[in-house]
């Protein structure tokens, strides 16, 4: 299994970003990112430099948005959807994306599923009931799609 430290992810965008603005090829999974870095300027000069990317800190309690964590899960989404994983995910996306008016804002739902959960997990160490957390996920999917 692929598992990046914080450094890799980190090296993995700025370098797709360097990519980028050099004109650059760039891989598949690149390609990806980028598609989901431009949708975001907000974060954008957080992808120039790699030395301060690396050594920077994000806090939550000083709202610091990660850039970083936020487009690694725009990866993960989007990972979702393209292999229907867990099955279904791409049907209760079509849902959220009518409800939404939109992919992005979607994605975003999405978003907030799927951070409950890992955060669930990490928060009680039930880390390993992988059908568990799915289950949550798709049920949290469902109420946000359903929602009016």
């Amino acid at each position: 299994m692929f598992n990046p430290s914080k450094d890799d992810v980190r090296r993995f965008f700025c370098d797709a970003w360097r990519k980028r603005r050099d004109g650059a090829v760039v891989s598949p999974l690149e390609a990806i990112a980028l598609d989901w870095m431009v949708r975001h300027p907000e974060y954008q000069t957080e992808f120039e430099d790699v030395d301060e990317a690396l050594a920077r800190q994000y806090s939550v309690d000083q709202g610091q948005p990660n850039p970083f964590l936020h487009m690694s899960m725009h990866l993960a989404i989007a990972e979702q959807l393209a292999i229907d994983q867990p099955p279904g995910v791409r049907g209760l996306f079509q849902k959220l994306v009518t409800k939404c008016g939109d992919e992005h804002h979607a994605t975003h739902e999405m978003m907030e599923c799927l951070g409950d959960v890992v955060w669930n997990a990490q928060r009680t160490g039930n880390s390993e009931a992988a059908d568990e957390m799915t289950a949550q996920y798709l049920d949290c999917l469902r109420h946000r799609a359903s929602r009016t």
